[in-house]
């Protein structure tokens, strides 16, 4: 049986494919890319994705069908939170879409972030190491993903428990250093499920798209059961929600075209006479599929 999940993914393919348009940005990931037309990208603006939650990581795994890279994204999801500001995390070394060992993205021995660092910042070194002292913003100390845990536990009914990823340092990119596609994340609970809501500014449907979606769900497993345990129930307790992904660029590029001509084309070779699995109601917004 093939996942909801998996229909909507294609679908995607095949509204970028159909109503994209061919822009020529001339940088990829910091890098001029204007000699080569195959970097040329096919992109939706403004789409908005949507899916529920389940509450267990096999679950989620089941929904995600054939697309997830494993087991990449549960073991870079653990980096993520694993409360070390990790750079680079030691997963990077088998991103199945990794090039050249990713050496055009590092600065050295480090990348220019990660999320790890990202989420766990305030005892972020420069270097890469773990400080063994917080740091500071403009007047107060900075805060990371344990200060958010610590926030909906206190008052969870808060609209303030934001998630952010993109740092001020990040603001022109000023260096010309890679800068992340993930703005933030932000929790709300309401009526006894909690919701994320994932904003991201540029997503590449081929490479990253399904596994962005995967961990951004269980980043929101992940922080439910932080705040109260998996097996809580009764007054004050709730469960994961639905996951909605603000997406400013969803694109692939030229030279991705004969790749997904083959993804649509075994697709519906694979789903002829079958049935979609019930995985929740998943919404595409602002996609014209």
């Amino acid at each position: 049986m093939t996942s909801r999940f998996e229909k909507d993914y294609h679908e995607l393919l095949e509204a970028v494919k159909q109503q994209g348009d061919e822009v020529e940005v001339g940088e990829w990931q910091s890098q001029d890319v204007r000699s080569n037309p195959d970097m040329i990208s096919r992109e939706l603006m403004h789409v908005t994705f949507g899916m529920s939650i389940p509450s267990t990581m096999r679950e989620l795994d089941t929904q995600m069908g054939a697309t997830l890279s494993r087991p990449w994204a549960e073991d870079h999801f653990q980096e993520r939170v694993s409360g070390y500001p990790l750079n680079p995390p030691p997963s990077e070394s088998y991103w199945p879409y990794a090039q050249e060992g990713n050496a055009t993205h590092k600065e050295g021995e480090l990348f220019s972030h990660t999320y790890p660092e990202r989420m766990w910042s305030k005892s972020a070194g420069h270097m890469g190491q773990r400080l063994d002292y917080e740091r500071m913003g403009i007047r107060f100390p900075i805060g990371d993903l344990m200060d958010v845990v610590n926030q909906l536990d206190k008052n969870p009914w808060t609209r303030q428990a934001y998630l952010p990823i993109w740092f001020p340092e990040d603001t022109g990119a000023v260096q010309g250093q890679r800068v992340p596609c993930t703005l933030g994340y932000h929790f709300l609970v309401r009526r006894g499920k909690m919701d994320i809501v994932y904003y991201i500014r540029s997503c590449d449907l081929l490479r990253h798209f399904t596994d962005d979606v995967y961990m951004a769900a269980r980043l929101c497993q992940w922080v439910r059961d932080q705040v109260h345990g998996p097996n809580m129930t009764g007054p004050g307790s709730f469960v994961p929600g639905d996951l909605i992904m603000h997406i400013s660029s969803l694109h692939f590029f030229r030279g991705d075209y004969p790749i997904v001509d083959y993804k649509l084309d075994q697709f519906k070779e694979r789903t002829k006479g079958t049935e979609i699995g019930p995985d929740g109601e998943d919404e595409i917004y602002g996609a014209p599929v």
